[in-house]
Order: C-alpha cells, then structure tokens, then sequence
C-alpha cells in the first residue's frame, strides 16, 4: 500500500486538486441557475439565442 502511494501519491493529489475545482465550479453553476441569472453576459434585450434572454421581466 505504502508503494502505491509512491507510485501514483503526485497523480493522486494533482486528480483531486482538479476534481476539487470541477466540483467548486458546478456548484457556483447551479447557484447561478437557482437564482435565475443568465450566464451569457451579453445584451439580453436583443437576444433570442437563450432561454432567459426571451422571458420578459416581472
């Protein structure tokens, strides 16, 4: 077991420092998602390429 975390210990560390973000980076996603904001941080008034550009605003 101790050779394994010899082997691969600088692999393993680097995946989950990348798995780490991947996840910190969905769940701002979502956050986004719930609260009802649009990502395409563009001129929605005249967009009708997404979803939330096309909803008119209560």
């Amino acid at each position: 077991m101790i050779k394994f975390f010899k082997l691969y210990g600088g692999s393993l560390i680097v995946g989950l420092i990348v798995l780490t973000i991947v996840v910190l980076i969905i769940i701002e996603r979502v956050k986004i998602k719930r609260a009802g904001k649009s990502s395409c941080g563009c001129n929605c008034a005249d967009c009708g390429s997404c979803r939330h550009c096309g909803e008119k605003k209560k």
